[in-house]
């Protein structure tokens, strides 16, 4: 194991507090800081110690795959890391957004390569599901809920133009798509009345503030009303979410650990000043309910858990050790990146140990063997998925 040190990304909806107290740093920050970002990813790879100056994990992993992937996960996944951990910390909302399925992806991303003005929504040939493990209280919306109980918050308002949502909601699941695309198809010119008028209605509720809080950043926004749709989930800390492929989302507020496969295709159709694509969105959008979107934790070994999810790109480990305790073996196959969240661990493995801070992070290769994890911190581990 070998200390890794992550980028941190400014998007403007990032916090001034989450990410330096995680690392020790001065608050607030000089600006927002909104992910941390532990992997290879090209849009901001992490990087590694090298005779005397710091080299991109990209560069390294492109010199020598097998070295650092291991026979199993190149020839599944070919010579990438196939995961992205981020630490992710919201002060404002992110955008109202859904990520394409691996056969969406791949053929957008060659439709998109095609154009004469270059890719428009696909960055990659990748898909983008993400789990997401809070560190602190964690407010998102995520999936459709039961179109009734939108229909009625809908309704609620007492705002006519609204009428033709609210029927289309009453068809149940076969009228998502449907209210959906009325929503989104509003005319620009009309958009800021609508909202408006949802705004100023005398209704009091969650539905109300929801819409109050999403109208003062985005006044003329028809994704403040397609929030009425979803899940409004609330996290504690230890609690997760899983998104897959085609769900629409938005993260709200609070700071996380995500995993997710490393890719950065996001179709988005409002909540952000981004380019939008209601029309591509609508195409790859599942137009079905999310039961819930939040996954149950599970113990592997005492002070240890997972998320359990349905993909082979990653898995989540959490190591909350106590003083004293014994060291925990993890025999994860293929690379793997730890990031202490809490007090000191050790982490280790046949090529040697580090010692982790709060907030600091390490990289071990898929030939290093079984990783070891001790000390009385709390720490979470990103591996490849496969067994």
């Amino acid at each position: 194991m070998e200390q890794l040190y992550g980028p941190v990304r400014d998007y403007a909806w990032g916090s001034r507090s989450a990410i330096a107290e995680l690392q020790g740093r001065p608050v607030p920050s000089d600006g927002p800081e909104a992910e941390l970002w532990l992997g290879a990813h090209p849009g901001a790879p992490a990087t590694v110690d090298r005779d005397g100056g710091r080299v991109s994990l990209l560069d390294l992993l492109a010199a020598d795959p097998g070295h650092w992937l291991g026979a199993q996960v190149l020839d599944r996944f070919g010579p990438r890391l196939p995961f992205l951990l981020k630490v992710l910390a919201a002060e404002a909302p992110l955008s109202l957004q859904v990520h394409p399925d691996a056969e969406q992806a791949r053929a957008g991303y060659a439709a998109d390569c095609a154009r004469a003005d270059g890719p428009r929504n696909y960055v990659d040939p990748y898909h983008k599901p993400e789990l997401l493990v809070a560190l602190t209280p964690f407010d998102a919306l995520c999936g459709f809920r039961d179109p009734a109980v939108s229909a009625a918050a809908l309704a609620s308002f007492g705002v006519p133009a609204l009428a033709p949502v609210v029927k289309a909601l009453a068809d149940g699941e076969s009228g998502l798509r449907e209210a959906v695309r009325l929503l989104l198809g509003w005319p620009a010119a009309q958009r800021a009345g609508l909202v408006g008028s949802v705004v100023a209605a005398p209704v009091t509720g969650p539905d109300a503030a929801l819409v109050r809080e999403l109208a003062a950043r985005y006044p003329d926004d028809p994704g403040v009303l397609v929030a009425l749709l979803l899940h409004r989930v609330r996290l504690a800390p230890g609690e997760a979410i899983w998104m897959p492929a085609g769900n629409l989302h938005a993260y709200l507020r609070g700071a996380g650990v995500e995993l997710m496969a490393a890719s950065d295709n996001v179709l988005r159709c409002g909540l952000t000043p981004k380019h939008v694509d209601p029309v591509e969105l609508l195409r790859i959008l599942r137009f079905d309910v999310l039961d819930d979107p939040v996954v149950a934790a599970r113990s592997v070994v005492p002070g240890v858990v997972t998320w359990p999810v349905p993909v082979d790109d990653f898995v989540l480990y959490r190591v909350a050790g106590t003083a004293g305790s014994a060291e925990v073996r993890l025999p994860v196959p293929g690379p793997r990146v730890v990031l202490c969240v809490a007090g000191t661990v050790t982490v280790g493995d046949d090529a040697g140990g580090v010692t982790l801070r709060c907030g600091e992070a390490a990289i071990g290769t898929a030939e290093a063997g079984p990783l070891i994890v001790g000390g009385p911190g709390e720490a979470f581990v990103a591996a490849v998925g496969l067994r």
